[in-house]
């Protein structure tokens, strides 16, 4: 796995050595931050449910300001920050040990400009996440990523990867 675009295109990425884990391809994430050209450039983001923090650091290879990555298990905490690490992105980023679903719950209107959300396929995560961001707001675009089985509210914009699916929602 490897940063598709911008100033560390081809650069590698450390992946957890976790079954579980499910880091997003690099058509999915090129074709995501495609559709967010317009956005990233000194964006504040969030990744949800980060795992290798692929969606954070590919924001941040193509202009973002700074990148949360939120993510809680150890595997993936490793090989995040070690991606951070050695794309030399500390000081811009920022690890939090937590669970997405609470801490997305907790944040205030306007704390970031993207959000990532990345939950595990077929689990009800991704539907508490979405009730989240409807009622707080907590950034100005969401970007979610779900298996195509998955039925989401319309967004604002929407793409299709075979079994995986791209919505964005915008204020």
């Amino acid at each position: 796995m490897r940063i598709v675009g911008g100033k560390f295109a081809g650069r590698d990425l450390m992946s957890p050595a976790d079954a579980r884990v499910r880091p997003t391809a690099e058509l999915v994430r090129a074709g995501l931050l495609e559709m967010l050209t317009a956005d990233v450039k000194n964006a504040r983001v969030l990744d949800l449910f980060a795992g290798t923090g692929a969606l954070g650091l590919e924001a941040l290879s193509r202009g973002a300001h700074s990148a949360d990555f939120v993510e809680f298990r150890p595997a993936s905490l490793h090989a995040l920050r070690a991606n951070i690490a050695t794309l030399r992105m500390l000081k811009r980023t920022r690890v939090f040990k937590r669970d997405a679903i609470p801490f997305a719950a907790a944040l205030k209107p306007d704390s970031y400009d993207i959000a990532f959300a990345d939950p595990p396929y077929g689990s009800r995560m991704l539907d508490m996440v979405l009730e989240s961001w409807r009622a707080g707001r907590f950034a100005r675009v969401l970007a979610i990523e779900h298996a195509s089985t998955h039925d989401v509210p319309v967004g604002s914009n929407r793409r299709v990867f075979d079994e995986t699916v791209v919505t964005i929602y915008r204020l």
